[in-house]
């Protein structure tokens, strides 16, 4: 099972925590990263195990779960710019007068008043999440979807597309399999994007890659080589130095 798909299944207390514990690892939700349970981890002058040095891991990588969660695409989060911006405040612990004062809102009784909208924005996250839960135990004619990668840079009806659909493209496309070579690239954005989620499972999340490195991989799969690694980051697969010295899995 890949990151996304491991994201978007873990439970709300997982996902709070930000890693999720299998039978032998804890694994990272927003990277990857994998502690294995019986390990002694190594930090500063100091020895771990598996679990709290996965805690450490997120601290050091990600400052916070908060913050990762309120990093991702507006699509996901639903949430404006401006709810963003009170809600860091608020989680670094400012006060209605300095979040007033920095933000340069009204008065402090505006941002009470944006507190207010936002505990009512939770109390209906909470109250659809739990009609959505009592939906998907009784609606057998629901398509199961494929959960969008959480790096995606902009979400819209590309990435609505059920397992059976990924399953046909990789076939039509793949026809040696996904580890094979790649027919041809697709013309439509939908297909685009399963196909280049395949290739992009060739990459390591823990690894650091120069250009041709990437290249020789991609070289593998497809001739126009730059063509895919184009696209790579162009959907929000890969992220690169901005001199163009390294590549990584987003």
């Amino acid at each position: 099972m890949e990151l996304s798909e491991l994201f978007w299944d873990a439970s709300l207390s997982e996902m709070k925590k930000g890693y999720i514990e299998q039978k032998d690892s804890y694994i990272c939700l927003l990277c990857g990263t994998k502690t294995e349970k019986g390990v002694i981890y190594p930090y500063e002058n100091a020895l771990y195990e598996a679990e709290r040095y996965m805690r450490i891991h997120i601290e050091c990588t990600h400052q916070s779960v908060f913050d990762y969660l309120i990093g991702l695409n507006k699509k996901l989060t639903g949430l404006t710019d401006h709810q963003r911006d009170l809600l860091r405040m608020f989680y670094q612990g400012k006060s209605d007068k300095d979040v007033q004062q920095q933000l340069g809102i009204g008065s402090p009784s505006t941002v009470r008043h944006h507190r207010f909208v936002l505990k009512e924005k939770e109390r209906q996250a909470k109250t659809f999440l739990a009609m959505m839960e009592l939906l998907n135990e009784r609606d057998d004619y629901a398509p199961a979807f494929v959960p969008p990668h959480v790096t995606a840079k902009l979400l819209d009806d590309r990435y609505d597309i059920t397992e059976q659909e990924q399953h046909e493209t990789i076939e039509k496309f793949f026809p040696k399999g996904s580890d094979g070579t790649l027919k041809k690239f697709p013309p439509k954005e939908k297909q685009r994007l399963i196909v280049l989620r395949e290739i992009a499972k060739q990459f390591d999340s823990n690894s650091t890659y120069s250009e041709r490195e990437i290249n020789n991989v991609l070289d593998g799969i497809y001739e126009d080589y730059v063509l895919i690694r184009r696209y790579l980051i162009e959907y929000g697969f890969l992220d690169r130095a901005q001199d163009g010295s390294s590549y990584w899995l987003k």
